[in-house]
């Protein structure tokens, strides 16, 4: 499973990290670090659960047939 975030849209409200702060690096200013995650395997439901906090939608969950 794999993760694409559209960081540009990112307003720092770190939800998703909240979720899982090892998922969901910020940055020194709170917002997003990354643009894609490979998602470990045991993590996708916690992956999934931080995408959908993000208040904004940027976070693009791709199953890749899972």
């Amino acid at each position: 499973m794999k993760l694409k975030i559209d960081k540009s849209f990112c307003v720092g409200n770190a939800r998703c990290a909240a979720v899982s702060s090892e998922l969901f690096p910020l940055d020194e200013e709170g917002y997003i670090a990354v643009e894609e995650i490979d998602v470990p395997a045991g993590m996708e439901e916690l992956a999934r659960r931080g995408a959908r906090a993000c208040p904004e939608r940027i976070i693009e969950v791709a199953d890749g047939g899972e």
